[in-house]
Order: structure tokens, then C-alpha cells, then sequence
């Protein structure tokens, strides 16, 4: 099974839209439509879609938030293509990416502090838990380059 990111075009943006977490994750992750709707409105949004060959299999969104960082606002793999190592590929794939930006000295991600195999699963990549985001919601992690 070969993992790619795709960018997100008319072609392909209804099946990232069709994409679907298990009941219940749908808390954890916001819904596909509405990050797309919001990366058109908003400078620095990057939104990719998961391919596991050739079919849609989930949804990354990333945004610039100055010179110096990066965020990593979703990502999500459906509940159909879970536990398959998936989202492991797409983020290494997702984080050679974001460390092509010119001047970049950290990448953040959140997740649900409730959520031990976000943290767990993130913690392998490099991301160290920095502390609650500012409504006190989210855990923040990140990575220093």
C-alpha cells in the first residue's frame, strides 16, 4: 500500500469530505468540511488529503502561524482505514513537508488531554507536551528545530 498527501482539489475534495471517524472520536477531530471551508478563508491554511493508493483515506490541515511556526490543526484518518499504520506514514510524510519552510523553528499539534494514544502516538514523532492551550481544552505539544 503506497501513502501519499494529496492537495485538495475539485476533484477529490467530496471524498475527503465523505470521510468519517469512529462515533466515538467525533469529538476529538472537527469535521473535514468545515476545515476546508475554513483553509479557503484563511491565509496560511495547507490542507492535504491521506491516499492509500488511490483512494482517499483521511485529511491533514496545517497552518503557518508566523516565520517561526507551524501548527498542525487536523488530522484525521477514517474509521474504515484505522490501525493499518496509515496515520503514522502521513504524518512523517506531513512533517517532511512543514520542515521545508524557510526559518521554521517549531511545529505544534493539540490534541484532547483525555486522549492517552494522541499523546502516546505523538510523543514517537519528537513532540513534547508544552501545556494546556489558552481556553485550558487542549494539550499543545511540539517539536523544536
Amino acid at each position: 500500500m503506497e501513502i501519499s498527501l494529496q492537495e485538495i482539489t475539485k476533484d477529490n475534495y467530496e471524498a475527503v469530505c465523505d470521510l468519517d471517524v469512529k462515533k466515538e472520536q467525533e469529538e476529538l477531530v472537527a469535521c473535514n468540511m468545515w476545515s476546508l471551508v475554513e483553509s479557503m478563508f484563511n491565509d496560511g491554511y495547507v490542507t492535504r488529503a491521506i491516499y492509500a493508493d488511490n483512494e482517499a483515506v483521511g485529511f491533514l490541515m496545517w497552518v503557518k502561524e508566523s516565520l517561526h511556526k507551524v501548527s498542525i490543526w487536523r488530522f484525521m484518518i477514517d474509521q474504515n482505514h484505522q490501525q493499518k499504520g496509515i496515520g503514522r506514514v502521513a504524518l512523517k510524510l506531513a512533517l517532511r513537508e512543514i520542515r521545508t519552510y524557510q526559518d521554521l523553528k517549531e511545529i505544534e499539534i493539540c490534541y484532547m488531554p483525555h486522549n492517552p494514544v494522541a499523546k502516546d502516538f505523538y510523543a514517537s514523532f519528537g513532540f513534547v507536551e508544552i501545556g494546556m492551550d489558552e481556553a485550558d481544552e487542549e494539550m499543545l505539544a511540539s517539536i523544536k528545530l
